[in-house]
């Protein structure tokens, strides 16, 4: 059974190597474009967030700070205040679903 003409595709030629390559790096230029102007709106609208978390910087270095010396002289405080936040997070899913299941 022969091709009908309607299904028939006009032969391509095949592209050069150097209009390859001008097709990729125009691409790569549009992306670099896309990229700059994606960047410029993500800074317009994180530049609130970036303004409020300014007054809370010194405060958050100066507790993180305090934590790390903590840390340091008693490694083992660290680790029995992690091990009551895990276990009070666990009985607090707990709690939560038996308050489904009673319900």
């Amino acid at each position: 059974m022969k091709p009908s003409a309607d299904n028939a595709k006009p032969p391509t030629n095949p592209l050069s190597r150097a209009e390859r390559k001008a097709l990729l790096l125009a691409e790569l230029e549009q992306q670099r474009v896309d990229i700059l102007v994606d960047s410029d709106y993500l800074q317009q609208a994180a530049s609130p967030l970036d303004q409020s978390w300014q007054s809370f910087k010194l405060p958050l270095y100066a507790v993180g700070g305090f934590a790390a010396y903590k840390l340091a002289r008693h490694p083992g405080g660290a680790m029995a205040a992690g091990r009551k936040a895990l276990a009070g997070y666990m009985l607090f899913k707990k709690l939560k679903l038996l308050a489904k299941v009673a319900t």
